[in-house]
Order: structure tokens, then C-alpha cells, then sequence
């Protein structure tokens, strides 16, 4: 599969008379997206205490707690509720299932209860619930909630994007060389190797660089502001099926590509980057020449 470059210029496609517009799933997924938070957030003390309330997955850095999966239970009932014939796909469960009796629907919910476990588990406040409607793999509605920092982000196709309400746009962004950019590094440890070794290379070509821990929330921020830009290899597709909407449809570029499985590296995931053009030619520029892609 070749580069998938994702904005929000191009023809809406045709909706039928029964089928749902992308504003409606806008308003569905910030409901369901609150539902988890809520769930989420009245946990986090007590997951910070209890350390038997924690678990690992693919490695001894890769955490998983109680409150994800009671998150993204509390998310797929709600949307029972919502939209009972639609397909759910969820970290914690990690396969797509009919949401009620039938499975005639074609959108498929991509459900991250929490984005940020880690943070979460320390007690920090930048982790989010990351909640997207999908159609053929695209997405065309987003919510992202991090409710301890008070923030909700919510995204339609074609329609743009809010924070707390507020439409956001993204005005001109600075030459590289003055960009804030956020980035992430994965769980098995050669790729982190290779990835703080891209780190390295890029810090003395941009203003800082900015590890949250949270993909979603890196997306929010480049919509928003926070940050210039943000890239990282190995994040799932539902660590920024959300935050990637609301990213693109806040005027900013956003490219996704699936890594393939390597012999040498084990590479999988994504390898993501968002930026306002034209900081994001020249960043995506620089990325490729220092291996960034390679996972």
C-alpha cells in the first residue's frame, strides 16, 4: 500500500436519505466518547494505587489497566444504544464485532479508551478517550475527550473541527527551523532505538520536539495550536482514527502508511505526520531522509 494522504478538500460523498451525515456521527461519538471519560477519570486514583489493577501486553512497557476495558465497555454500550446495527472495533478487544443482532451496517466504530495509558497510570493528566466513525477505512467522525485536562475535540468530514466548542483553523505555520514538533516513541525496544536516534538528528533542525505519550492528543494539538507538528511510526489505527480527523479537517496535512512487517526491524503500525502546509512538506522532507518510515 503506497502513501494515504489525508485532508479535508474533496467532494462529500453522496449520503443516502437513510444514511447518517457525518455531523450526526460527530454528535454520537462525543456523547459515547464522554461516557468512557467518565468511566475513565472516576478510576484514575485508584488505578494509580492499586498496582494489581494494572497489566502488561506487548511488553513490560505496554500497559493496560481495569479502566480501559471498563471504558470501552461503558463506550460500546452506549453506542448499543446509539447505533445498535453498527460494527465495533476496540483496542482492549482488538477485533471488529457486530454492535447489536445485525451486521448490516457499513460504519465501523474505532474506539481508544484510553490513549495514554501510561500517563494514566502515573497519575498525569495527558491521556484521552479516542472514539471515530469509519467507512472503508476512512473516518468521518471524531471525537477525542481528555477530561482531566478539560478539553473535547469533535470532527466531521467536510464539516471541520471544535475544541470545547470553538471552531479551530490553522493560520500559517513557522519555517521548520522555529516549529514545535510532537513525536512518540513504541514499546519493543529496537524500535525505540531507532526512533531516538531520528530524535536526535532532528532536534538541532527545529525548535524542540515534544513527547506526550498520547497520539490522539498530539493530532488535537497540531489542530489546535499546541504544537506545529507531529510525526511517530508504530501508533494502531485507533490511536489516531479521531485525532486524525480532527487534524485534517482543522486545515491541516495528514498522511498515514502502514508499515510493513520487516525481517530485519518487526516494524507494524503506522507511520503518521501532520503539519500545516507547507511546514508538513518540508518536515515529511526531512522524515524520509532520516529513515523515520522505516518503523
Amino acid at each position: 500500500m503506497g502513501w494515504r494522504l489525508v485532508s479535508s478538500a474533496g467532494a462529500e460523498t453522496p449520503q443516502a436519505a437513510d444514511t447518517p451525515t457525518a455531523i450526526d456521527l460527530a454528535e454520537v461519538a462525543l456523547s459515547v466518547a464522554r461516557v468512557g471519560a467518565e468511566v475513565a477519570a472516576a478510576s484514575q486514583a485508584e488505578v494509580r494505587a492499586d498496582t494489581a489493577t494494572r497489566f502488561t501486553k506487548s511488553s513490560d512497557t505496554d500497559l493496560v489497566t481495569r479502566a480501559d476495558r471498563a471504558a470501552e465497555d461503558a463506550i460500546r454500550q452506549a453506542l448499543l444504544v446509539a447505533r445498535p446495527t453498527d460494527r465495533f472495533l476496540g483496542e482492549e478487544s482488538a477485533t471488529a464485532q457486530a454492535g447489536g443482532l445485525a451486521d448490516g451496517s457499513d460504519i465501523l466504530w474505532v474506539v481508544d479508551p484510553i490513549d495514554g495509558t501510561t500517563n494514566y497510570v502515573y497519575g498525569q493528566p495527558d491521556w484521552a478517550v479516542s472514539v471515530a466513525a469509519t467507512r472503508h477505512g476512512a473516518s468521518l467522525a471524531a471525537a477525542v475527550v481528555a477530561p482531566i485536562l478539560g478539553l473535547e475535540y469533535r470532527a466531521s468530514l467536510h464539516g471541520g473541527a471544535t475544541r470545547n466548542g470553538v471552531a479551530l483553523k490553522l493560520g500559517a505555520p513557522p519555517p521548520l527551523g522555529r516549529a514545535l514538533v510532537a513525536t512518540g516513541f513504541g514499546y519493543d525496544p529496537g524500535r525505540r532505538g531507532r526512533q531516538g536516534a531520528v530524535a536526535a538528528a532532528m532536534l538541532p533542525q527545529v525548535r524542540d520536539l515534544r513527547r506526550r505519550g498520547a497520539a490522539a492528543l498530539d493530532f488535537c494539538f497540531v489542530a489546535d495550536g499546541s504544537a506545529d507538528a507531529y510525526y511517530e511510526a508504530g501508533p494502531q489505527w485507533w490511536d489516531f482514527a479521531a485525532g486524525s480527523l480532527v487534524a485534517s479537517e482543522a486545515g491541516a496535512a495528514v498522511l498515514t502508511q502502514p508499515l510493513g512487517a520487516s525481517a530485519s526491524t518487526g516494524s507494524h503500525g503506522w507511520f503518521l505526520v501532520a503539519a500545516a502546509p507547507p511546514l508538513f512538506d518540508g518536515l515529511l522532507e526531512v522524515l524520509m531522509g532520516l529513515g523515520a518510515a522505516d518503523g
